[in-house]
């Protein structure tokens, strides 16, 4: 059974945004296959159980684990996950089939009216993100930082509930889920880096399954495809994990791509930042270098490598 007979399975988590997703991606398959049945397996993850940092249980790759086991086991055709979910290595054998278009990748601030400047002195502003910490601190080191993990609905009503003073979401689950949340600003990139393949999606399959990644090729976005992989070069060549304070962001116009990137300590005392332009077809070279300039700077002792 699978891809090859009209049928293909997709694994995902069963949390709301990862149904949102998947559904979206069904809707994307099933448009440009006519006859294609795209069937949702639903995968729990050791992410989905875990309650506190994930750092010391195994980082981002949690959220992925279980749904690559599916996929190398054959119970899965592909899955799909959220970019920033996949750690820098796939497991072996498997590859990125396809990337669709990327919505807004920039994180919003919600409960700050006035943005960050416009907190209160000493704020409790909640995120489980190394990288959000490290630039919330480096602009404001009088903000208390709170660990708060769950999905968006759960953290959102944390904060409606006074648990703390405002949120860092990104942009891209609160559209994908339908929510329109008025208290939330977007911050623009250039103040606020997002992370590595932020608002785009990752359709995951088997390297040998020709007949799956013929099907996934339909809903390649060629300019999602480009920025990610500057940005996932990055990741790669940097050494991060889900514990590291680093983001990266490219945009692509005109042939070219651009990179931004950013490495930091988990304060924000200390942050090197670079940025470069290339061809899109050097997209990942250019995240290459950009690693390899910033560890040369001192990259290294911020991420403990």
């Amino acid at each position: 059974m699978g891809a090859a007979t009209g049928r293909l399975r997709l694994g995902t988590r069963a949390s709301p945004l990862a149904r949102a997703q998947a559904e979206l991606v069904r809707a994307a398959l099933a448009g440009r296959h006519a006859g294609l049945e795209v069937e949702l397996v639903f995968v729990r993850t050791t992410g989905d159980r875990l309650r506190g940092p994930l750092a010391p249980a195994g980082g981002k790759g949690l959220f992925v684990k279980e749904i690559e086991e599916a996929l190398a086991e054959g119970h899965v055709d592909a899955g799909v996950h959220s970019m920033k979910d996949l750690p820098a290595r796939l497991a072996p054998g498997l590859v990125i089939g396809a990337v669709p278009e990327r919505v807004d990748p920039r994180d919003v601030l919600v409960g700050g009216a006035g943005g960050l400047a416009g907190l209160p002195e000493g704020a409790r502003v909640g995120t489980a993100s190394p990288r959000r910490r490290a630039q919330l601190l480096a602009r404001r080191p009088d903000l208390e930082v709170v660990l708060l993990r769950g999905n968006v609905d759960t953290r959102l009503r944390k904060w409606r509930t006074g648990e703390v003073d405002a949120l860092v979401l990104a942009a891209a689950g609160l559209a994908r889920l339908g929510i329109v949340e008025p208290a939330a600003r977007p911050l623009a990139v250039e103040e606020f880096l997002p992370a590595v393949g932020q608002g785009a999606l990752a359709l995951e399959c088997r390297a040998d399954d020709a007949s799956t990644r013929a099907i996934l090729a339909a809903v390649e976005d060629p300019v999602a495809a480009t920025a990610v992989a500057a940005e996932r070069a990055f990741l790669t060549a940097v050494g991060g994990d889900c514990n590291t304070a680093l983001a990266a962001h490219a945009t692509v116009a005109d042939g070219q791509v651009s990179l931004r990137a950013l490495v930091a300590d988990p304060d924000g005392r200390r942050q090197l930042e670079d940025r470069g332009m290339a061809a899109s077809s050097a997209a990942a070279a250019l995240g290459r270098t950009l690693a390899e300039r910033l560890l040369a700077a001192g990259a290294a002792a911020l991420i403990g490598r």
